[in-house]
């Protein structure tokens, strides 16, 4: 009984939050078309879809190169120092994916400059 409670309770919460979304969004749109705001802002263009898309790729990619990289750089570190993996692994993991992120921050920034 407590196994099948924690999936329905997981899918009704993401039932409730894309419900919510959609009903919150509808109802700001219909109050801006009431106060005769063009209805051509609710239209997405392609200029920023693509952006969107490569943003969300670079970041990814730089996420799970550092994340690789970090169990590369523990796994090194633990068996020349005799250190113990475990907290090793997830300390370098953790750091090495900040890193990455935080390059994808910085290229994400540039590619914002290039566009504009």
């Amino acid at each position: 009984m407590d196994n099948t409670l924690i999936p329905i309770s997981f899918f009704l919460l993401v039932f409730g939050l894309v419900y919510l979304f959609l009903s919150i969004r509808n109802k700001e749109r219909l109050a801006l078309i009431e106060k005769g705001v063009d209805a051509s802002i609710f239209m997405k263009g392609n200029r920023n879809t693509a952006t969107v898309v490569r943003i969300i790729i670079l970041n990814v990619a730089l996420l799970l190169m550092g994340i690789g990289i970090g169990v590369s750089v523990a796994l090194f570190l633990s068996y020349y120092t005799g250190l113990r993996p475990a907290p090793l692994i997830l300390a370098a993991t953790f750091t090495m994916a900040g890193l990455g992120l935080l390059i994808g921050f910085y290229l994400t920034k540039k590619m914002d400059k290039k566009a504009s």
